[in-house]
């Protein structure tokens, strides 16, 4: 859901950030992954979701498709949620075993190019070798680049 190299850049996690960068949930939380918004002066049917990984450089709809996709994955499989929402977290330090995200794109697409990951099951082995392959050569060309930032830090050392 983070297509870019620049797109990991907002998810860095520290405690200064409400980075979504860990498989978690959380109730009115800004700094879980999916946030659930169930003001208290609504009913129920008025809860909504926030799926906070997504960034702006993200084509919408494989964002959509990919939420929907593994909602029904969720449902058809009877998932259950493997960790308490991230409020608990707050309450209860011992239980700060969460599961990271990737923190880069070559992280992320050696995870979804992975034989048995779970963007095969649910996309298919054609959509992600192809999308895939985009993203690695993505990587390959920022691997390449020398930055604004290489040259003003390392030319002094010249």
């Amino acid at each position: 859901l983070v297509p870019t190299i620049n797109g990991y850049k907002r998810l860095v996690g520290g405690e200064a950030f409400w980075a979504p960068n860990a498989v978690t949930y959380g109730y009115d939380s800004r700094a879980a992954s999916i946030r659930i918004i169930s003001p208290p002066s609504v009913p129920p049917s008025a809860t909504r979701l926030e799926v906070r990984v997504p960034g702006a450089d993200m084509n919408p709809y494989f964002a959509l498709s990919a939420i929907f996709q593994l909602g029904m994955r969720g449902i058809t499989k009877q998932l259950k949620l493997t960790t308490p929402p991230i409020s608990t977290y707050q309450s209860y330090p011992a239980k700060k075993e969460v599961i990271s995200l990737p923190s880069s794109l070559q992280d992320a697409t050696n995870a979804m190019m992975r034989p048995n990951s779970i963007a095969r099951e649910v996309f298919g082995d054609d959509f992600v070798d192809h999308f895939g392959a985009t993203r690695e050569h993505e990587v390959r060309l920022w691997n390449a680049a020398v930055t604004n930032w290489e040259v003003e830090r390392y030319l002094e050392l010249a």
